[in-house]
């Protein structure tokens, strides 16, 4: 897609809206490998490793709204923003906006099992 515009259930977020998705990515990454190293050093219980799972659905959810170029939020909200950072526009079609809902939850339910793996590979680590 060269030139970002407004696909319902497809597209909703352009350049800047990627970046920050990025950043959160990176954000929760280096959360989840700090968080893993503190959990390992301190030889934490399983139960305890289980802790684990916000920063990486925190990295997932980042991850993955920016390989979609879909924002799961403004997807709930019915929103989408093209433009500059915090230009809002709002989508008026209903269909759109039942298209944006679906794929917003296929995002939070993909990001949600990616964190559960990545929770599962820690917990299952020996210490």
């Amino acid at each position: 897609m060269s030139q970002a515009e407004y696909i319902p259930g497809t597209c909703n977020i352009g350049g800047g809206e990627i970046t920050r998705r990025r950043m959160v990515a990176l954000l929760g990454l280096i959360l989840t490998l700090s968080s893993t190293a503190t959990l390992i050093s301190n030889e934490a219980s399983r139960q305890s490793r289980f802790t684990i799972f916000l920063p990486a659905l925190v990295m997932s959810i980042g991850w993955v709204q920016s390989r979609k170029r879909f924002c799961l939020a403004y997807g709930f909200a019915g929103t989408f923003n093209l433009g500059s950072l915090g230009k809002l526009s709002k989508v008026s079609d209903q269909a759109a906006r039942a298209a944006d809902r679906k794929t917003a939850v296929k995002i939070l339910a993909q990001s949600a099992l990616y964190a559960l793996v990545v929770t599962a590979l820690v917990v299952a680590l020996p210490l």
